[in-house]
């Protein structure tokens, strides 16, 4: 079913509003847009599927109260980029959610699983794929391209109730509260302006007080791409912004002068832009932006090399590949003790992450007991001496 006016929509979440599960998909494009351009919203329960065409004479904001309610499990595949849209649609993303792409990853899929892949494994449906590329913008929208995009959404309900009913099985539900919860909160999709200097390509060639001129102008171009709701690289395109960081031009001539600036944005910005390299050159030496050095780890190989096993270990204990647990560089960085590692908090950390811990206190050793690799409690002293760690495996 197509919904193309809001009291085709009221009258959807009339009919749902006892649902405790809500499946939903976005398709969007962005090429153009510095938001991304909602162009179609699916949405279905167990018992029904629909389309909601925000082209049409739509109140979406009918749909605030159904995305907030605690009792509803709003149900996404790889849905990063749909609760992004709506936030921004809704004024609040939807909560609370569950992803099964992520949940995937605790069942023995990859870490990027396809929804097509997971539906095939875990419910046996084959699903078309004919209409992938189809450019969503485009009306009227065909019988075929209703139909593929309500697929996206009409197996979400009971692929999240077998997901959710293995995990609970295995304990491994609650791991994921923590993503869930982070994926919920309005906090993600803030976009500091002052920290895009750092996504910036080639930024890593500058240093110093070229560094805080950066931090300016891709603060200014961020906020403008914002304004003007057009996509960064169309206001100034990053190896022009590095350049204006570098030569740190003062006039409108010299601002002319570097490489990839037109003359309309030199027209239209040059002000703007000179003020923000003035701004970024005024920055005290003390307060001049560091960007992180990919240096050499600190941590010995062997050492990362015990950690690999016990990933390993994990992995094929639980059921998951040992590269979406970790890779070498998670465990060098988890080494060394950075808190942005994968391993120090949600699933990660609860599957293996605590033990690693563990292990680099020297709380805990690898062995092998009855032929079988395993991980045990170090020996610690006891009023009977040195306990073996290899009795309590046993």
């Amino acid at each position: 079913m197509l919904i193309q006016a809001s009291n085709e929509l009221a009258a959807f979440v009339a009919r749902v509003r006892a649902t405790d599960v809500l499946a939903v998909d976005a398709e969007f494009m962005r090429e153009r847009t510095y938001y991304p351009r909602l162009c179609l919203l699916q949405l279905a329960t167990d018992d029904e599927a629909v389309a909601v065409d925000p082209f049409g004479s739509v109140d979406l904001g009918l749909l605030q109260p159904l995305m907030a309610d605690p009792t509803v499990t709003k149900v996404f595949h790889a849905g990063a980029q749909d609760i992004e849209i709506l936030n921004r649609v809704l004024g609040a993303p939807p909560a609370p959610v569950f992803d099964t792409q992520v949940a995937a990853t605790l069942l023995g899929f990859s870490e990027q699983a396809g929804y097509q892949d997971v539906v095939s494994s875990l419910l046996g449906v084959r699903l078309d794929k004919g209409q992938r590329f189809t450019d969503w913008s485009v009306r009227p929208l065909s019988p075929e391209q209703v139909a593929y995009a309500l697929d996206d959404v009409r197996h979400l309900p009971g692929l999240y109730r077998t997901m959710r009913a293995r995990l609970e099985s295995a304990g491994r539900l609650g791991w994921l509260a923590e993503e869930f919860e982070r994926m919920a909160d309005p906090a993600t999709y803030d976009v500091d302006p002052y920290a895009q200097y750092r996504r910036v390509k080639r930024a890593s060639s500058l240093k110093g007080q070229q560094l805080a001129v950066l931090r300016e102008v891709a603060a200014w171009r961020e906020v403008e791409a914002q304004r003007r709701d057009v996509p960064r690289r169309w206001l100034v395109p990053d190896e022009t912004l590095v350049e204006i960081a570098r030569r740190a031009p003062r006039t409108e001539a010299a601002l002319g002068a570097v490489r990839g600036m037109s003359e309309q944005v030199v027209r239209r910005h040059g002000r703007d832009i000179l003020s923000a390299v003035e701004r970024g050159l005024a920055v005290p030496r003390e307060e001049w932006p560091v960007l992180p050095s990919r240096r050499r780890s600190e941590v010995r190989a062997e050492v990362v090399d015990l950690m690999a096993a016990l990933v390993r270990l994990r992995a094929r204990q639980h059921g998951v590949a040992p590269a979406s647990l970790a890779t070498r560089d998670d465990l060098e960085a988890f080494a060394e003790g950075d808190e942005s590692s994968p391993l120090a908090s949600g699933w990660r950390h609860a599957m293996v992450g605590a033990e690693l811990e563990g292990l680099l206190r020297g709380d805990v050793v690898l062995g092998v007991v009855d032929g079988e690799a395993c991980a045990l409690p170090a020996r610690f002293p006891s009023k009977d001496g040195l306990r073996d760690p290899g009795e309590e495996a046993r």
